[in-house]
């Protein structure tokens, strides 16, 4: 006889956490399953006085995390300097060919992840969200990073719409814009 105890599948969770301008938030129609809201993150890796980007392509999974990112479609769109602190798991890569450009032709890696958590955004340097803190739970100190972070007047790097993909306008936000 098996108790509940021993048909539960166990996982191993891999979380990056990290702070990043957000890009290209999407609805996703693949040929083949469900649409999906995506965006990318141009993450900040480095020096604070050198920083380099890491970029993102992410399948935003969770309906806070969801309802946020779609509270930020306006701000994106208008080009503002939208910055959150994140947390993405199940990292992996995949490869894309670019269809125009100077690259045309050329193949690369797009870093692609489900983005679980938003702990902080800030539009135009005004921190406009801030989650609750969890009892108990792991601490996070990107956000304190993000809080001090003002976003300089170069603007957040935007990178090529990967092969395969589908993008469609987001549908109307779920709350009010920032």
């Amino acid at each position: 006889m098996t108790t509940s105890n021993d048909t539960k599948l166990k996982y191993y969770n891999l979380h990056t956490t990290g702070v990043g301008y957000l890009n290209r938030i999407r609805e996703v129609k693949p040929k083949n399953g469900d649409p999906f809201l995506a965006c990318e993150i141009a993450a900040l890796s480095g020096r604070k006085d050198k920083v380099s980007y890491v970029r993102f392509d992410t399948r935003v999974s969770g309906a806070e995390a969801q309802h946020l990112i779609r509270r930020c479609a306006d701000a994106v769109k208008a080009e503002k300097k939208v910055l959150i602190s994140f947390r993405i798991g199940d990292l992996w890569t995949d490869i894309f060919t670019y269809e125009k450009g100077k690259r045309a032709g050329e193949q690369a890696v797009s870093l692609k992840a489900r983005l679980l958590f938003i702990e902080l955004i800030k539009v135009d340097g005004v921190i406009v969200y801030r989650a609750d803190p969890k009892p108990n739970g792991p601490e996070q100190n990107d956000a304190e990073d993000v809080a001090e972070f003002t976003p300089s007047d170069e603007a957040a790097p935007e990178a090529p719409e990967p092969a395969g993909e589908t993008a469609v306008e987001p549908e109307p936000a779920l709350a009010d814009a920032f």
